[in-house]
C-alpha cells in the first residue's frame, strides 16, 4: 500500500447519450432512462445492428466552443476535450491560478499534468479513402495523382491519437506529467490509476485523468456484431437473457491532485482515489477465463493498494456490457473476492451504452454521485438474475450502499481487468 499522499479528487465532467453534464447523466441513470435510440450517424435502416447510445441533437460549437479547432480534431476528440474541460473548471483550479503571484504561475502550469485514455479501434478515419480506392482499383498511380485532391489535407491531424492530450494542455496551461493510454476499453481507467501513481511518486501536484470513445461507425458495428457481441434491442446486465452490449459514445475526466494541496486552497473535495489494480487473463483478444480469474485478481490487487478489506466496500460498480461470457466471469470473480455477503451490485450500461475506453472513468464518475445520492441505482433491464451466478446481489430496484467505498471494475481486450476503489467526501 502506497502510505502518501492522500490523492483527492476535485472535479469531473462528462458527456454521452444521456446528457451533457455529470448531474444530467446520473439523473437519467436514477430515473430508469436509456439514452438507447436507433443510430442516427449514418442510415442504419438495414443494418443488423440500428441501435447505439449516441450523442445526438448536440452540436459541435456546445462541446468545444473555439470554432477554428473543428477541423482539426476528430468526433471522440469533441468529447474528451469537453469532458476535461468541465472537470477542470469545476475543480476550481484555473479560479485558483488566478490568485497566485505571476512569479509562481509558471511553476504550478509545470506541475499540473493530464493522462488521457482513448480505444484506438475507430475505423472512421480511413473512410474518405474508400470512395478513391473504388475508382482507382488497383491502379496506384491513379490513387496517389487523385490523393490531394480527394483527401481533406487536416486528415493527419484530425486523426492523431494524442489530440485530446495537446488541446487540454495548451486550453489550460498544463505543461507538466503527461500521457496518452490506448488500450481499448481499460484506457480511461488506466489514465485515472497513471494519473494516481504519478501524484504518488511526486511528478505532479494535479493530473486531470480523462477517457474518451466512439464507435458508433459501420466497420465497427458490423465487426463486433460478427463477433457475436452486440444486443439487437436491450442490454440486460446479469440477466438470464442477455445478449450482448450496445455502443455508446462519449467522454468523460476527473481532476486528481494532492490531498494537502487542494485542502490547501479549500477546494470542494469530491472524493478520495484510495487505490487501483490490473491484470490480464493472458487467454487471448476476445477469449476470458470462465472462473473469473481475471476480475478477482484485479480485485484483489485495488484492495491491497488501498489498505482497505473487502468487507469495508460499500458498492460495486461493474463493467457489466451484457455479453454472456463477460458478465458471468465478473459475477464469479466479484463472489470469488466477497464471498456469501458481497455490497450492493449495480451497473450503467443498460443506460449510457458501452463508452468503451470512456466507460469505466464514466463509471468512477457515476459512483461518486451514488455514494454523495446514498444510493446504488438499480438496473431496470433486469429481467431475472442468471442462475449460474444466482447470489450475485444486483437488481432492479435501487438499494443502499453499505459505506461510502466504491468498487469500479472495467474489462477490455486481450483478458484485461481493471479495478478502482474511491470512497466518497463526507456531505
Amino acid at each position: 500500500m502506497s502510505t502518501s499522499p492522500r490523492i483527492a479528487i476535485t472535479g469531473s465532467g462528462a458527456v454521452c447519450g444521456a446528457g451533457m453534464t455529470v448531474e444530467k447523466i446520473f439523473a437519467a441513470v436514477l430515473g430508469g432512462q436509456s439514452a438507447v435510440a436507433p443510430i442516427a450517424l449514418w442510415d442504419a435502416e438495414h443494418w443488423p445492428i440500428r441501435l447505439a447510445a449516441g450523442v445526438n441533437g448536440v452540436s459541435d460549437r456546445e462541446l468545444v466552443e473555439d470554432r477554428k479547432l473543428h477541423k482539426s480534431i476528430s468526433r471522440t476528440d469533441f468529447f474528451g476535450i469537453h469532458a476535461a474541460g468541465v472537470a477542470v473548471k469545476s475543480s476550481g483550479i484555473p479560479a485558483h491560478r488566478e490568485t497566485l503571484d505571476a512569479a509562481d504561475v509558471p511553476f504550478f502550469n509545470d506541475r499540473s499534468g493530464i493522462v488521457v485514455g482513448s480505444g484506438g479501434g475507430a475505423y472512421n478515419s480511413n473512410y474518405e479513402y474508400l470512395p478513391l480506392m473504388t475508382v482507382a482499383g488497383g491502379d496506384l498511380r491513379k490513387f496517389g495523382e487523385e490523393l490531394g485532391a480527394t483527401v481533406n489535407p487536416m486528415w493527419l491531424l484530425r486523426n492523431l491519437p494524442n489530440n485530446v492530450l495537446c488541446h487540454v494542455g495548451i486550453r489550460h496551461m498544463f505543461k507538466g506529467t503527461n500521457a496518452c493510454i490506448t488500450n481499448q476499453c481499460a484506457g480511461g481507467v488506466l489514465a485515472v490509476a497513471e494519473a494516481a501513481e504519478s501524484l504518488r511518486m511526486d511528478e505532479a501536484d494535479r493530473i486531470v485523468a480523462v477517457g474518451h470513445d466512439t464507435l458508433i461507425e459501420p466497420e465497427a458495428v458490423l465487426g463486433y456484431h460478427k463477433l457475436g457481441l452486440l444486443s439487437t434491442d436491450v442490454l440486460r446486465p446479469f440477466d438470464r437473457d442477455r445478449t450482448g452490449t450496445i455502443f455508446g459514445e462519449g467522454g468523460a475526466a476527473v481532476m486528481l491532485e494532492k490531498f494537502d494541496g487542494a485542502q490547501a486552497r479549500k477546494a470542494a473535495i469530491l472524493g478520495e482515489f484510495l487505490g487501483h489494480g490490473c491484470v490480464t487473463e493472458a487467454t487471448g483478444i476476445v477469449d476470458l477465463r470462465p472462473d473469473g480469474d481475471g476480475p478477482a485478481r484485479a480485485i484483489a490487487l485495488a484492495l491491497a493498494d488501498a489498505g482497505i478489506a473487502a468487507a469495508d466496500v460499500g458498492m460495486i460498480v461493474a463493467h457489466g456490457n451484457g455479453t454472456i461470457a463477460s458478465d458471468a466471469s465478473e459475477a464469479k470473480g466479484i463472489l470469488r473476492v466477497f464471498g456469501g455477503n458481497p455490497p450492493p451490485v449495480t451497473a450503467f450500461k443498460w443506460a449510457v451504452g458501452h463508452l468503451i475506453a470512456a466507460s469505466g472513468i464514466l463509471d468512477l464518475v457515476l459512483a461518486l454521485e451514488a455514494l454523495r445520492h446514498g444510493v446504488v441505482p438499480g438496473v431496470p433491464t433486469l429481467n431475472t438474475v442468471d442462475p449460474e451466478f444466482s447470489t450475485l446481489p444486483v437488481s432492479r430496484e435501487a438499494q443502499k450502499p453499505r459505506s461510502a467505498i466504491a468498487l469500479v471494475l472495467c474489462r477490455g481486450f486481450g483478458g484485461m481487468n481493471v479495478a478502482l476503489i474511491v470512497r466518497a467526501a463526507k456531505a
